[in-house]
């Protein structure tokens, strides 16, 4: 089973940027990969997806300041994050889909998380 490991964050001051890495350990190419956050008593939200096409979905929150992108040769995925706000500050967690047809769903894996904090 393919793992995700999440690297990048760290504390910034608002206005900032950081870029995620998500490094999977075997392809991802037919995977659907997002990111996902969740700040401290809410609950976990999408915050952009990258189709196995290049076609991108964001969070009305984030759109305009982040950006997915996919590099199936490096098995990696990742999150630009610029002008960042306080209200950003949660754990980011990548997250790969596979649908799985003679089940009907989809299958998930999970990243363990990074955490990025931003300070007024």
């Amino acid at each position: 089973q393919v793992q995700l490991v999440e690297s990048g964050g760290g504390l910034v001051q608002a206005g900032g940027s950081l870029r995620l890495s998500c490094a999977a350990s075997g392809s991802i190419s037919g995977n659907v990969m997002g990111w996902y956050r969740q700040a401290p008593g809410k609950q976990r939200e999408l915050v952009a997806s990258i189709s196995t096409g290049g076609s991108t979905n964001y969070a009305g929150s984030v759109k305009g300041r982040f950006t997915i992108s996919r590099d199936n040769a490096q098995k990696t995925v990742y999150l630009q994050m610029k002008s960042l706000k306080p209200e950003d500050t949660a754990v980011y967690y990548c997250n790969a889909k596979t649908w799985v047809g003679v089940l009907a769903r989809y299958l998930e894996i999970w990243g363990q998380g990074t955490l990025v904090t931003v300070s007024s």
